[in-house]
């Protein structure tokens, strides 16, 4: 059975001591001559040398690590967060170690346990389902930075977030301006924080000029492609002229389920989306919807993360970035509604 290369080996091929090799590698060894350094860095790609994770943590007191914590890894919106904290990530020499709760709460316990057991320098926790004030109090006591994402109205840890009660406004305006009236909204089962802030601005618009969103007009199924697709017949019952969905995930699922009964976007029903997913654009026809810059939450949350690590005496930082409205071919203008 081959044996793993150590650094002992490393050190005697190189013919110098653990010692000097482990201050080499750990970017310590400016004291060795540029020969030195160079014929250990040279045997360590020949040989195969890759560093005790354990040993490393010891020496340089740190993990290098960041932990992640999302809700869903399957929605594309998480795909894209993910590249960006990668990216920032991979800029700062850093490693995320990403956990996937699927929504399930006892797994999103179980998880951030085992990253405070396995020393992560920090933690971006993406779900909205868990309490804020417990994160805190749980990783405050463990002396863990972290930062919340999808926690909007949270008063403790670093954030980066979006309006979502202005999205939710944003959406309803365009509607309203296309000519739609009987409008309906696709959201989750038990929506979280954030999703109901999306459905406050939209109602806050359609109060503003007076007009209803009654509240059998609001259909709940799962917040994915199979949830859209299974609410095609109760959203038809309705007999809106345009659906919200609040993810673009559902409104993938209602095209699939909408074409298979022979009905047309945006003739026989418009839909507008809610984050401007990669499929968004191979739709048919294309996704009108309400962007988030997912890499770049991604990104500046992995970066306030990393400075918040270096310098935990920092004051809170709290990052929003801007939504933004993608006009695309899915809602169609009904040109005969009154104005507004």
């Amino acid at each position: 059975m081959t044996r793993k290369v150590t650094i002992r080996d490393l050190a005697e091929a190189a013919g110098v001591s653990v010692t000097t090799v482990s201050q080499i590698l750990n970017g310590k060894g400016d004291r060795f001559s540029s020969d030195t350094r160079a014929r250990v860095q040279n045997l360590q790609e020949q040989l195969g040398y890759v560093p005790d994770y354990n040993a490393r943590n010891l020496i340089m007191r740190s993990t290098q690590t960041i932990g992640v914590l999302i809700p869903n890894l399957a929605n594309p919106f998480f795909s894209m967060f993910i590249k960006g904290i990668q990216k920032a990530a991979q800029a700062h020499q850093f490693v995320p170690i990403i956990f996937d709760a699927n929504h399930n709460l006892e797994l999103q316990d179980l998880y951030l346990e085992e990253l405070i057991k396995r020393a992560a320098n920090g933690l971006i926790i993406a779900s909205a389902t868990l309490d804020a004030n417990d994160i805190d109090r749980i990783l405050t006591r463990n002396g863990i930075p972290y930062l919340l994402f999808d926690q909007n109205d949270a008063q403790v840890g670093d954030r980066v977030w979006v309006d979502d009660y202005k999205g939710g406004q944003m959406a309803a305006n365009y509607l309203l301006q296309s000519g739609h009236r009987r409008i309906a909204l696709l959201i989750g089962e038990n929506p979280t924080k954030n999703i109901q802030q999306r459905i406050s601005g939209f109602r806050s618009v359609m109060r503003q000029y007076q007009l209803n969103l009654a509240d059998d007009m609001i259909i709940e199924t799962e917040m994915t492609k199979l949830g859209g697709y299974q609410a095609v017949d109760k959203l038809l019952a309705k007999a809106p002229t345009a659906v919200f969905t609040i993810n673009d995930e559902m409104a993938v699922g209602l095209y699939r389920g909408l074409t298979e009964r022979g009905l047309k976007i945006p003739q026989n029903l418009s839909i507008m989306g809610y984050d401007d997913i990669d499929l968004a654009q191979f739709v048919a026809p294309k996704l009108t919807t309400i962007r988030q810059p997912t890499f770049e939450m991604g990104r500046v949350a992995t970066e306030l993360l990393i400075e918040r690590i270096n310098d935990p005496r920092l004051d809170h930082q709290d990052r929003q970035l801007p939504l933004e409205l993608i006009e695309r071919d899915s809602v169609q203008t009904i040109s005969n509604s009154p104005k507004i």
